[in-house]
């Protein structure tokens, strides 16, 4: 079983930065895909970015040129850098991991004043 477990949330201003963590238990991090997805009440989730045990990622068309998803192996860790923020990206972000089955954090609050 992989536990996940983001951090990073906060409230911002419109145009600032944050960067999420999550952080896998167990062994077999490095052969999963790893994906933020982020939920609203009135959307469904929705990915937003994903890096390949590989380390090939793509990016939903709101996130591209401003988020970056990467990873650490030795640490287990995924990250996503968010730049130039906007009101709608206020959500709750998902940590996914994939290998065989789907795995899901409880999600972090991130909230973007205008």
């Amino acid at each position: 079983q992989v536990q996940l477990v983001e951090s990073g949330g906060a409230l911002v201003q419109s145009g600032g930065s944050l960067r999420l963590s999550c952080v896998a238990s167990g062994s077999i991090f490095s052969l999963m895909n790893m994906g933020w997805y982020r939920q609203t009440p009135e959307k469904q989730r929705e990915l937003v970015a994903a890096i390949s045990s590989g380390g090939s990622t793509n990016y939903a068309d709101s996130a591209k040129g401003r988020f970056t998803i990467s990873r650490d192996n030795a640490k287990n860790t995924v990250y996503l850098q968010m730049n130039s923020l906007k009101p709608e990206d206020t959500a709750v972000y998902y940590c996914n991991a994939y290998h065989w089955k789907s795995y899901w954090g409880q999600g972090t609050q991130v909230t973007v004043s205008s």
